[in-house]
């Protein structure tokens, strides 16, 4: 009964690391580190967007219906944490808004003035999503590559093995099948750095997309409130600019 239990403990995986060839166990190290930085900006991308969808909807209800205050940042988005895609939005234009205040006085100076502001809205979402996209493109590396640099392990494994069999004049498989094993482990390695890394490169990829819908709806909302207050009666004076 030893026996097996011996070689079900050769062929674990601490025991395929440590009695492989120095450059598959650079291989598997690679790998695994590969693994971590994915898991890492997994929960990292999962978990901010998460709490940005969840406070995007308070933000967005706590608008509808409500006459925005143009010139400055509603409550809600004032308690926000600035660093929040929407803040930084309404920041945007609110900011353009103010700066443009006195250029009100004609109905051409008003729809360039909406023009501005719905650039600067534009240039702040799109610099909030790239922000949201960073480091996104190292999953898909790790996905396209991880399973090639473990393939070459197994390959360079593999290959130790022959010479091992060349050396040994001896075929049989309790010879050749540790080696095999420690070769195939780091293929093995490298579609479990993988698989997580495209899924989630996917599914992360999607949801920022739905998040970016998300800011485009709330700058045509803050755009139609600008627009009808640019078109009330009394000229400036019914506009909320303070």
């Amino acid at each position: 009964m030893s026996e097996p239990s011996a070689a079900a403990h050769a062929l674990s995986p601490v025991d395929l690391f440590l009695q492989a060839d120095s450059i598959v166990k650079a291989v598997m190290v690679l790998l695994v580190v590969a693994s971590a930085l994915g898991w890492a900006v997994i929960l990292d991308k999962e978990i901010r967007l998460k709490v940005l969808n969840a406070r995007a909807k308070k933000l967005i209800a706590g608008i509808q219906g409500v006459e925005l205050p143009l010139g400055h940042l509603a409550p809600d988005f004032a308690s926000a944490p600035p660093s929040d895609p929407l803040v930084q939005v309404y920041g945007a234009a609110s900011e353009e808004f103010l700066r443009s205040r006195d250029l009100l006085t004609t109905e051409a100076q008003r729809d360039a003035a909406q023009e501005r502001v719905h650039r600067a809205a534009t240039l702040a979402s799109a610099a909030a999503l790239g922000h949201l996209q960073a480091r996104l493109g190292s999953l898909a590396t790790i996905g396209a590559v991880s399973p090639f640099v473990g393939l070459f392990g197994t390959v360079w494994g593999i290959m130790n093995s022959f010479q091992g069999i060349a050396a040994s004049n001896n075929t049989s498989l309790a010879v050749v099948a540790p080696g095999i094993a420690e070769a195939l482990f780091a293929t093995a390695l490298g579609l479990v750095a993988a698989i997580p890394a495209v899924i989630f490169y996917n599914r992360i990829g999607t949801d920022i997309a739905n998040y970016g819908k998300k800011i485009n709806g709330f700058i045509g909302v803050f755009e139609i409130e600008l627009s009808r207050q640019l078109s009330r009666k009394g000229d400036r004076g019914g506009l909320r600019v303070a």
